[in-house]
């Protein structure tokens, strides 16, 4: 049995939570990332179950708790848990927002979950996510391999690594509700009827990013979202070809034939987080220890090439190091961040 107190670090990436999903046993959605909260690009993606926001842990901030929707702490409509394992805020949230639709088919598993642990307090909830083996074996299942490491992590440094959290937004009974486990309970943002939500929503996350430091540009937006494209597009497609004919207008003919690119375009997205999420399970070591031990036998290479990767990093620590240095004197941005869970 893995240590429920603190689970391994899962990728942020939409290939994975969307595997994560299919695993757990719901089937119909999934995740998609977002570069932008324009109306226009909420309502290419419509319907929304819930946006899954990512943001670097800057603990409580007391100053910022007057801005801050007030907390629900008795509401039995809300489906809310704590966190209460370290690395696992991404799961959580993709939870937060399949256990509070009224339209997802959670699938067996997820349903006899819920009607188990309805009636817990919120702390209980999140013990009971812990001690599920499903939900555990789900989510280690993407755990990234990282066996060997990393030299250039110097223990003894003052420097404390960043940390990163998920939260939820999602619509429950007509009002906007952010769902954070490392919260006392669910934040009410309002009444929020229909798929008004996602317009209420997009000032909340700018004015919680607009909080950090002009430097700071490592956020994630994704949104769990109606899976069926493919059928749907189809359908459309369908339906067009039927009015076509020898006296079709141009316009028709370009709608068709944006239909049959975003098809193709689907259904490659589909085979590459699948390979993706394939090569995350594989195994590398042989491979790695096989090519070391035929370098081995080369009389000097691997020496050589052990030498010119540790300049090299150190090289790209001092570089990241620097940027990072001026991008905070100058309150400008690091266009060369990665996204971290």
């Amino acid at each position: 049995m893995a240590d429920s107190g603190n689970w391994c670090l899962i990728e942020s990436d939409p290939g994975v939570f969307t595997g994560l999903i299919k695993g757990i046993g719901v089937s119909g959605v999934q995740v998609e990332e977002i570069y932008s909260i324009d109306k226009e690009t909420l309502e290419d993606l419509k319907p929304v179950h819930g946006l899954i926001f990512l943001f670097k842990w800057q603990g409580r901030d007391p100053a910022s708790a007057t801005n801050q929707a007030p907390i629900e702490y008795e509401n039995p409509d809300v489906f809310f848990a704590q966190q209460v394992i370290q690395n696992a805020c991404a799961t959580q949230a993709i939870l937060s927002i399949l256990l509070n639709s009224r339209t997802i088919e959670l699938g067996e598993e997820l349903s006899n979950f819920k009607a188990f642990v309805s009636d817990f307090p919120a702390e209980i909830k999140g013990h009971a996510i812990s001690n599920s083996d499903v939900i555990r074996a789900v989510h280690y299942s993407f755990s990234r391999s990282d066996p060997f490491i990393n030299e250039m992590n110097d223990p003894a440094s003052k420097e404390k690594e960043d940390l990163f959290h998920f939260i939820a937004y999602t619509p429950i009974n007509g009002c906007l509700y952010e769902l954070d486990g490392l919260q006392e309970g669910p934040r009410n943002h309002g009444p929020a009827p229909g798929d008004s939500w996602l317009e209420k929503v997009g000032p909340i996350i700018q004015e919680r990013m607009a909080r950090y430091e002009g430097g700071e540009i490592r956020f994630n937006l994704m949104a769990v979202v109606y899976q069926e494209k493919v059928a749907a597009y189809e359908s459309q497609l369908k339906a067009l070809q039927e009015k076509e004919g020898a006296e079709a207008g141009a316009w028709l003919k370009g709608e068709i034939e944006n239909l049959q690119g975003d098809i193709v375009k689907e259904e490659a997205k589909r085979e590459k987080q699948a390979r993706e999420n394939k090569l995350r399970r594989h195994n590398f070591i042989p491979l790695i220890y096989e090519i070391l031990k035929g370098l081995a036998q080369e009389e000097g290479r691997l020496e050589g090439l052990v030498e010119e990767g540790r300049t090299r990093a150190k090289a790209e620590a001092e570089s990241a190091k620097q940027r990072k240095a001026a991008a905070a004197a100058s309150g400008g941005g690091d266009d060369d961040v990665d996204m971290y869970e």
